[in-house]
């Protein structure tokens, strides 16, 4: 599915089964919540903290789904075109980033 596609498909469904979008705020801060959820995983899973037990058993993809998923919905409600700005954000980092990171004897 292309992301342009993607857009479509939760467009569709916030319309038909989802009834209308929440707000941008709302929806901002359900992404902040969202975000926060997939960090908990990746602290306990990969990093340093512990896991919960009931951690354990959680989708990680799903996880990046959720996120994904309300931000299309901020694109969508806001009229981002998510092919165009990825594209476009993708340019700014051939040019941007170029040498950068060949030059990082940290990364070497």
């Amino acid at each position: 599915m292309t992301i342009r596609e993607s857009q479509d498909v939760v467009d569709n469904w916030i319309k038909t089964v989802g009834v209308r979008y929440f707000n941008e705020l709302t929806n901002m801060a359900i992404l902040t919540e969202e975000v926060g959820e997939l960090a908990r995983i990746m602290a306990r899973r990969y990093g340093e903290q512990s896991e919960k037990e009931s951690d354990k058993n959680r989708d990680l993809g799903d996880e990046m789904a959720d996120v994904l998923w309300v931000l299309i919905c901020l694109a969508n409600q806001t009229g981002v075109d998510l092919t165009e700005a990825f594209s476009k954000n993708l340019d700014k980092k051939n040019i941007r980033d170029k040498t950068r990171h060949l030059d990082n004897p940290k990364l070497q």
